[in-house]
């Protein structure tokens, strides 16, 4: 487990270094395409145009607008790569009117308790276990959501994200960053249409290192290059959607949603991919019954891979889920799901919490 753990610390160090290298790094702040809430998982993400709740702050801020809740609380708690990595989520909205609400949320990605053995050795080349410290390498994000429905056009509403990120790794390195983000939404006879340009005005993080002479010992005799004070760009992303809500009576109802990812920093391992521009497709789907219980699927991150004799295939991950509603208050939802969409990594068992309330105060008992 602890071999495991330096493994999986050293491919995030070797990466958060890779990436502060270049103005603009091609996979940054990663940790936020991951996706929030067990219910948006099991629906392979495709939810830019039908979160209707304190989570759609991540997902589309202008979907915010939609909460027909006045005070929501969602708390999520995920972990891969045999629990070695953490995931965590929490978010609270409120309304203000009938035409804004506003969130915070907060995400953090990490790695804990990896092994610091660069002072193993002493200067007389003794092996003292006692020297052995621990460090965490972690990404954290805080969103400030606001979104505004427009009185003047029924069913539009936009927002936005105030996003700021602190990533570190141990005492060695750290980054401050800041961005926005964007959305729109619009809704008509259960029709849903959104689009979130993440990183609006790009996203940046400007990273220091804090390396003692003994770390860039190590780093000099194995080769590696010392890095140095930089400012890493991470470039906009286009979420688009639609989705549709469908009645069938007594109760039952279905969503169903198809999301496209344009991506616009070169070719990527996408089912549609080009020198500039980069799609990927996904779909969504729930059946309920009221607002008590509801099952999920969704099919994402198809892949164009070759087979072990040269040919091409089309591969794609299928999630599952199911959510419970009590009393109109408290909902847990729970997805089987490839959390990060990695095929090394074996599927996870997701659950989250939200409550949510339109009062704090109690109805007064009508006696006779």
């Amino acid at each position: 487990m602890n071999k495991l753990r330096s493994i999986v610390a050293l491919l995030i160090l070797l990466l958060s270094v890779g990436q502060s290298f270049g103005q603009t790094a091609k996979y940054s702040n990663e940790f936020l395409s991951l996706g929030i809430g067990a219910r948006g998982l099991a629906m392979s993400n495709t939810m830019t145009s039908i979160a209707d709740d304190v989570t759609a702050a991540y997902w589309n801020p202008a979907c915010l607008s939609v909460a027909d809740k006045n005070y929501e609380l969602a708390l999520m708690h995920a972990e891969y790569f045999a629990g070695i990595a953490k995931y965590d989520y929490g978010g609270i909205a409120y309304r203000i009117d009938s035409t804004s609400s506003v969130a915070i949320s907060y995400i953090r990605f990490g790695v804990d308790k990896i092994m610091n053995t660069t002072e193993l050795i002493d200067n007389q080349g003794n092996i003292d276990y006692n020297r052995i410290t621990y460090f965490s390498s972690a990404d954290n994000a805080i969103l400030l959501t606001y979104a505004h429905n427009f009185r003047q056009v029924k069913g539009l509403s936009v927002g936005g994200n105030v996003k700021i990120l602190r990533r570190t790794i141990g005492s060695f390195a750290g980054s401050w960053g800041f961005g926005l983000d964007a959305g729109i939404h619009y809704t008509t006879k259960g029709w849903h249409v959104g689009a979130n340009l993440r990183d609006a005005t790009s996203t940046f993080n400007a990273w220091s290192y804090h390396l003692s002479d003994r770390v860039i010992e190590v780093f000099e005799q194995t080769g590696n290059e010392i890095p140095q004070n930089s400012l890493e760009l991470t470039v906009p992303k286009l979420l688009v959607g639609a989705g549709k809500y469908v009645n069938f009576g007594k109760g039952f109802n279905a969503t169903f949603a198809l999301d496209f990812d344009f991506t616009f920093d070169g070719a990527r391992h996408t089912l549609i991919h080009g020198k500039v521009l980069s799609i990927d497709p996904h779909f969504g789907m729930e059946f309920a019954y009221k607002r008590i219980v509801a099952i999920r699927a969704g099919i994402g991150n198809f892949q164009q891979e070759l087979d072990y004799d040269g040919k091409k295939r089309t591969t794609l991950q299928i999630n599952l889920g199911i959510g419970v509603c009590i009393k109109n208050i408290v909902t847990i939802d729970y997805a089987l799901t490839d959390i990060g969409d990695l095929s090394i990594a074996q599927y996870s068992h997701i659950f989250s919490l939200k409550v949510g309330l339109n009062s704090f105060k109690r109805k007064p008992k009508v006696t006779e």
